[in-house]
C-alpha cells in the first residue's frame, strides 16, 4: 500500500513539473533569422530569444501533416500564418518592446514563446 501511495505522488509530481515547471532551452536568434521547424507535435525551437526594437524573420518549415500544424498564431501581434507542407514560409516581425509574446497553433496544442530582451 505504501509503494502504491509513493508511486502515486511520484507520478503527480512528475506530471507537475512536466507541464507546469519544465522549460525548454532558449535559443538566440541569428543576424538571418532562426528555422523553427514543426513536427511531431512542436515548434523547435519553441522558446526563442530576441532583441527589443529590431525586426526579426522567423522562417517556419511544417513537417507534420496534422492539421493543427497548418497554423501559426502570434496574437499579441495580430499575426496567423498558413504553413504549407514541406515548405519554408517566413514572415518578418516588427520591432517588438520587452515581454513575453506567445505564438501557438489554431487549438493551442503546439506552443512557443518569443521573449523580447
Amino acid at each position: 500500500m505504501l509503494l502504491v501511495n509513493l508511486l502515486g505522488f511520484f507520478l503527480i509530481a512528475l506530471i507537475i513539473w512536466w507541464f507546469w515547471i519544465f522549460k525548454t532551452k532558449e535559443v538566440n536568434v541569428s543576424e538571418n533569422g532562426i528555422v523553427i521547424k514543426v513536427n511531431n507535435g512542436t515548434y523547435e525551437p519553441s522558446r526563442i530569444k530576441l532583441t527589443a526594437g529590431k525586426p526579426t524573420e522567423l522562417h517556419f518549415l511544417r513537417s507534420d501533416e496534422s492539421p493543427c500544424s497548418a497554423t501559426v498564431l502570434i496574437p499579441d501581434l495580430e499575426i496567423s500564418l498558413e504553413l504549407p507542407l514541406e515548405k519554408m514560409t517566413s514572415i518578418t516581425l516588427p520591432d517588438m518592446a520587452k515581454g513575453e509574446y506567445p505564438f501557438h497553433c489554431q487549438m493551442k496544442m503546439y506552443k512557443g514563446t518569443l521573449l523580447v530582451e
